[in-house]
């Protein structure tokens, strides 16, 4: 049986034919990169505003908008990607069913949606302050160069963890107006939290990669994975709790984190490597670590 995390049979498959590609092309089917995405943007506005029970209207608009967003610059990138990856992903068994790879869209036609995309992206994002939008134009750098990066580093899963974070510093700077510290600190706890569990997510291709060339951290560590994770993740943990402590977090806030932190572990001694299933369960858990990081944001008065 081909492996893919392509859904066939969901919801997508009950939409319009002419709609399955594009659907595809933005992984609607697997949502789970949507809220890695959108998480680290709602943990900043959270905890920026103070948690729950301080939320005003402007507040609570910014966490639509950004729900929204997440959906629509996340197949943003995914269009990016595939436009620059429908060579390779042909040769890999996971990703030979993606849209492009497999014929089933043109690149032209990805082209003008992927035009569609940005400028709904763009309508969102001017919404916000000045701040905000800055830093979001900023974050097309990372978006359009991202997909090259397997090609020149061992370290893609790094570039990653610099592009998915960018919505703790837009979130934060969109309450507040400012970058603050504890901003900079839920940012660099994403980076080393999305090293982690894209590395993870990096062992379901180790072996095609190798074979066409495609560099990524999990063949870099190889079988010393798992310790190094552990060293992303707990890094990621420590800055996380620097951050919530900085914005003046209570008792029962870091005990959520706590918890969020055992799940962590959880994934380090559950995670089968060399199991492609396994790596694809443990990335996909990742929400779950991310909505209760959530949960303590918006507990931070406790």
């Amino acid at each position: 049986m081909t492996h893919t995390d392509i859904n066939t049979k969901g919801w997508i498959a009950r939409m319009p034919p002419v709609l399955h590609p594009y659907l595809l092309l933005m992984r609607l089917d697997r949502p789970i990169g949507t809220w890695l995405l959108l998480l680290p943007g709602w943990w900043a506005i959270m905890l920026a505003a103070g948690g729950a029970l301080s939320l005003n209207a402007s507040d609570l608009t910014l966490l639509v908008l950004f729900g929204v967003g997440a959906v629509v610059m996340r197949g943003a990138g995914c269009v990016i990607n595939d436009i620059w990856d429908r060579d390779l992903d042909k040769k890999v068994e996971r990703t030979q069913s993606r849209p492009l790879a497999a014929g089933t869209i043109s690149v032209r036609a990805a082209i003008l949606f992927l035009c569609g995309l940005l400028l709904a992206g763009l309508a969102i994002l001017l919404q916000m302050n000045l701040m905000a939008v800055l830093l979001g134009v900023l974050s097309l750098v990372l978006v359009t160069t991202y997909p090259l990066m397997k090609r020149i580093t061992w370290w893609p899963q790094a570039f990653l963890g610099l592009t998915f974070n960018f919505g703790a510093l837009i979130g934060w700077a969109a309450v507040t107006g400012v970058v603050g510290l504890p901003a900079l600190c839920l940012y660099a706890s994403g980076f080393f939290w999305t090293l982690g569990y894209d590395t993870i997510y990096a062992h379901q291709d180790a072996e095609d990669d190798m074979r066409v060339g495609i560099k990524s951290s999990a063949l870099r560590l190889g079988q010393r994975s798992r310790i190094w994770i552990a060293r992303f993740y707990a890094v990621s943990w420590v800055l996380l709790v620097l951050a919530f402590v900085l914005s003046d977090a209570g008792l029962i806030s870091l005990l959520v984190l706590a918890g969020a932190g055992w799940h962590l572990r959880w994934q380090l001694k559950s995670w089968a490597i060399g199991d492609a299933a396994s790596a694809l369960a443990i990335f996909r858990s990742n929400r779950n670590y991310g909505l209760l990081v959530f949960a303590a944001t918006a507990l931070m008065f406790l």
